[in-house]
């Protein structure tokens, strides 16, 4: 063979073959690249955090992906996602438009249902029953005594004591506080002008706790007392919680069907929508969704485009049949299928330098 043929023939089978060995590496670093495992933090809202801990756990084993949540109530929870120190926050509240004027852009991502439920203490009574414009009053400080005339009226039968009633309620800020609040503000015009609804709002007469734990603790000490928690913590602490009469007129009390009765209406593109005071035939009328809260853009306090891949899969996790499945082991309700179907849709508003991350 003429050398310089043979030598160009070498040539070429060295380039083939280092061009071969460069792809190679290539699919290498993208495989090494989606395969990256990566810690996740947020925190946020009490009121899921048996349902997270279950499922972060079940997403760990199946990920290898780690992610640490704090309970430390809604509103701590988006004040530092405001500050960027997690990768995204838990709230009961979705952020009101007003709100996320002080926040770059986020998606709202729906978790799992729940309700908040009237925890009581009162002696010999173990099934009371109250309504919505009754319970405003209670906490406006106008219903007193636990004899009086219209709670009366709604327990027919019931031996009543003359006892004053002690309101509890949240001191640190709570999605909670806001679900109830938003509840009462929909059916007591009074509560509505007087005092309104929020994370945080003045209640005019009771006691203060810290979180779900600390309500049902000051409750459980304190007869004559009432105050609201979230429905998980009273079923797995088999605490008695009074039955509500709904919008409809019935007498309901909160389990999986009359929570996810709540929420059988239509939910917005965007889903941030409450669910309190539904029309629907069984709904329990202080059902609530809860959801995780992101940033669009997750190119932010040097972040990784690994990290972004984590949480947009973490979130699909949650959303998918085996994570729904837990809501229903742990005192929670499952996602009705079109606000799940929405939520993977606003997945793919979750952006890395500008390019969506779920492709």
């Amino acid at each position: 063979m003429n050398k310089t043929i043979k030598s160009a023939s070498l040539c070429a089978l060295a380039a083939l073959v280092i061009a071969g060995c460069n792809s190679k590496n290539a699919n290498n670093a993208e495989q090494a690249e989606e395969h990256v495992k990566v810690e996740l933090s947020g925190s946020g809202a009490s009121f899921p955090q048996p349902f997270y801990g279950i499922v972060f756990e079940e997403y760990n084993r199946e990920s290898g992906n780690e992610v640490a949540y704090g309970a430390i109530g809604s509103g701590a929870g988006l004040r530092n996602l405001k500050d960027k120190v997690v990768d995204f926050a838990g709230s009961d509240a979705y952020l009101t438009d007003e709100e996320m004027k002080d926040y770059e852009p986020v998606v709202h991502i729906p978790t799992c249902l729940g309700a908040i439920v009237l925890a009581y203490n009162l002696e010999g009574v173990d099934n009371l029953t109250l309504d919505g414009t009754t319970t405003a009053d209670i906490f406006r400080g106008k219903i007193k005594k636990w004899n009086d005339a219209r709670i009366a009226a709604l327990n027919p039968g019931v031996q009543l004591p003359a006892s004053d009633i002690t309101a509890v309620y949240r001191s640190d800020g709570s999605g909670s506080t806001s679900v109830f609040t938003s509840y009462l503000t929909e059916v007591s015009a009074e509560w509505k002008a007087e005092i309104g609804a929020g994370k945080t709002v003045n209640f005019p007469v009771g006691m203060a706790a810290k979180g779900n734990a600390g309500v049902a603790q000051v409750v459980a000490a304190t007869k004559g007392s009432i105050g609201y928690i979230g429905s998980e913590y009273a079923f797995a602490q088999k605490i008695t919680s009074a039955a509500m009469i709904n919008a409809c007129g019935e007498r309901v009390t909160a389990d999986e069907k009359s929570i996810s009765a709540a929420a059988s209406g239509e939910f917005p593109e965007d889903t941030r929508v409450m669910i309190v005071n539904s029309k629907a035939s069984g709904a329990f009328p202080i059902a609530c969704m809860t959801w995780l809260v992101a940033y669009q853009e997750q190119n932010y306090d040097n972040r990784s485009l690994a990290q972004a891949k984590g949480l947009v899969d973490m979130l699909q996790f949650i959303l998918s049949d085996k994570a729904q499945d837990i809501t229903t082991k742990v005192y929670y309700a499952p996602l009705p299928e079109q606000a799940r179907a929405i939520a993977r849709e606003n997945l793919k508003k979750i952006k890395y330098e500008g390019k969506a991350v779920l492709q």
